[in-house]
């Protein structure tokens, strides 16, 4: 009696934490061309977008981080490197993965990912780490009431 209600609490727990809002997916959006904060670390709240809100909100199903870099000067413009995060859709084999292309006098990295504000740096797993104190503590309580 004793396990199943600790394997009915630790559950409600699980869930509750990994609950998704009932708004779209969330990105952080920006291009360090136009706000230098882009390129940080630590990005200000006022770049959270939801991405519902956006034109074509709908199709929305990732996060995207691009970071373009330009060696030298191409078409009268100078060296620079940017970084630009947003919302975006790619049904593509690269949804939730980094892939690089590059070409004359530049390169540049694309990584999407599925999960609100993944698009940030550095990454960091709350959810996956309560859910794997979660887990131990669902494991523990089983053992010791059997």
């Amino acid at each position: 009696m004793k396990t199943s209600r600790v394997f009915g609490y630790s559950l409600a727990v699980i869930l509750f934490v990994l609950q998704r809002p009932v708004s779209g997916l969330q990105c952080y959006s920006c291009n360090s061309h136009n706000d230098s904060r882009c390129a940080g670390l630590k990005l200000p709240e006022a770049m959270k977008k939801d991405c519902a809100t956006l034109e074509q909100g709908n199709k929305h199903t990732m996060c995207r981080k691009i970071t373009q870099v330009i060696e030298f000067e191409v078409n009268g413009l100078p060296p620079d490197s940017r970084v630009i995060r947003g919302c975006g859709w790619d049904e593509s084999n690269y949804k939730g993965r980094c892939y690089q292309r590059s070409g004359f006098g530049g390169r540049q990295e694309v990584c999407s990912c599925t999960d609100d504000y993944c698009n940030s740096a550095p990454k960091s797993l709350p959810t996956l780490t309560v859910l794997a104190v979660s887990g131990l503590s669902l494991l523990s309580a089983f053992f010791l009431f059997n």
